[in-house]
């Protein structure tokens, strides 16, 4: 997990330094590629309708922000408050990091004169790609630390995870509100999140242990999560 937390940190500021450096190669890429797209988001309005119902409502931030609530609140009463509060605290640091970077960079989302759907605010990083990736990494995280090892449904939970970070993906950058280079930035700042903060929760729980060995407090899965 160490070596995932650098390897994602690195390459989101690798990636953040070109965006804000506008360098040529990348914005070049990021046209063609966005202008490829929108092509066929036009010539497709079907395609188009079912992409804005993925991404406005499937995949929407708000949907994952729930399901992040939801996750806390199953927690909070499983008695287990720490972690409930590890993962709310992780969702809102990454969502105060996704607006800080927005306004930072200050990057223009893509103009098209027959545009298929809107956005607000500037687009680097894209929030739908880094708020899925941020809450799809946190809820196999909590799942991981309780049921993967006897639930046989763990694999077919981790597809639906990897086909909603990168299905969300797919769908900005169809639609024409983001550039890929965007979304790439959502996924690998989303990741980074999840990865330092599981490294931080091993590190607490470790911590903890030491200061009052054969304690298990309240909070049933800090255990587990040391061991892990």
């Amino acid at each position: 997990m160490r070596s995932s937390a650098v390897v994602s940190g690195v390459l989101s500021a690798l990636l953040l330094a070109l965006v804000a450096a506008n360098w040529s190669p990348l914005l070049s890429f990021d046209r063609s590629v966005a202008e490829e797209l929108h092509r066929g988001a036009v010539a497709h309005p079907g395609l188009t309708r079912v992409n804005r119902v993925l991404s406005d409502w499937v995949w929407d931030p708000l949907t994952m922000r729930a399901l992040v609530a939801g996750t806390a609140v199953l927690l909070w009463w499983r008695r287990e408050r720490r972690l409930a509060l590890w993962v709310v605290g992780t969702s809102v640091l990454a969502v105060l990091l996704q607006q800080g970077l927005k306004a930072l960079v200050g990057r223009e989302r893509p103009q098209w004169p027959d545009p298929v759907d809107q956005a607000h605010y500037a687009a680097f990083p894209s929030g739908h790609a880094m708020t899925a990736t941020v809450t799809c990494g946190l809820l196999l995280w909590v799942l991981a630390l309780h049921w993967r090892e006897e639930w046989r449904g763990w694999g077919a939970l981790a597809g639906a995870a990897a086909v909603s970070v990168l299905g969300v993906g797919w769908t900005r950058a169809y639609l024409g509100v983001h550039w890929p280079s965007d979304v790439v930035g959502g996924w690998l700042l989303g990741w980074f999140c999840v990865a330092v903060a599981i490294l931080a929760y091993r590190r607490s729980g470790r911590c903890g242990t030491t200061a009052a060995p054969g304690t298990g407090g309240a909070d049933g899965g800090s255990g587990r999560a040391g061991e892990r």
